[in-house]
């Protein structure tokens, strides 16, 4: 897959979380623009491939906010990452005008976690600046029975649509949703079984980064991430969407006996 100008292959790469968000469920992944240089030079010193940045909170229960706001928290912040640092940048909305801004100021991927299905013309602006996307599934309520054939069919779906509005297929990469309308048991399921979405035909990114299908509190939820990294890295998986990217760098590391 390409993003930016740069060709992942073969191996599993870690995209970094950063939120320009002051509700994101984990805490310890909240930037401000002061110090989201930082955090993005430390991501990168610990292997980071990839930095995924976002200002809108899609936890459980999140309020929304408009388009223009999530523009005004990322401009500057995606300028300064931009002029810093040679690092493939993606940018977390589902909001074509805020996506139209986003890559207008260079950043290189759009990672919706609407699958180009919340705004009818998110496809055709990432078609026209040349950029990536990450398509995720996600539902309006939660999917019921089997977890696979809902996934596979919604994906297949967005990834026409992508390709009809001129994304080529080599900066398409296609997620699971896991956390999003689906029932803990279905995400286990989906996570067990996760590289059967390689029938989607795309690239695969994994995000599970503490999230609360592993129970217990946030803080405690890395020990679950890093193994599921581990089994994203068996079943080859190209990106996994992390908070922690030194200890998930290692893990890969592990599997592929860097």
């Amino acid at each position: 897959m390409i993003i930016g100008d740069r060709n992942f292959d073969g191996y599993t790469y870690v995209m970094a979380i950063v939120n320009l968000t002051p509700d994101s469920f984990f805490k310890d992944s909240r930037a401000t623009e002061d110090d989201v240089l930082f955090r993005v030079e430390r991501a990168v010193m610990q292997g980071a491939a990839v930095i995924d940045i976002g200002a809108q909170s899609t936890r459980p229960g999140y309020s929304e906010i408009s388009a223009e706001e999530e523009i005004g928290r990322l401009e500057g912040a995606i300028c300064r990452i931009k002029r810093n640092f040679d690092v493939p940048l993606s940018v977390d909305t589902y909001f074509s005008k805020c996506a139209e801004a986003a890559l207008e100021l260079g950043a290189d991927m759009i990672n919706d976690v609407w699958g180009l299905t919340h705004d009818a013309d998110m496809a055709k602006v990432i078609a026209a600046h040349g950029a990536s996307v990450c398509i995720m599934h996600n539902a309006g309520k939660a999917i019921e029975g089997d977890v696979f054939a809902p996934v596979i069919s919604f994906l297949k779906s967005s990834a026409e649509l992508a390709e009809k509005s001129g994304i080529p297929s080599d900066r398409i990469c296609v997620d699971g949703g896991i956390g999003f309308a689906k029932s803990r048991e279905q995400n286990f399921m989906l996570l067990e079984g996760y590289e059967r979405l390689k029938e989607v035909g795309y690239p695969l990114l994994l995000g599970t980064s503490r999230k609360s299908l592993f129970g217990g509190r946030v803080e405690d939820r890395l020990p679950a991430t890093l193994q599921s990294t581990r089994l994203a890295a068996r079943k080859g998986v190209l990106f996994v969407r992390v908070h922690d990217v030194a200890e998930n760098v290692q893990a890969i590391r592990e599997v592929y006996g860097d």
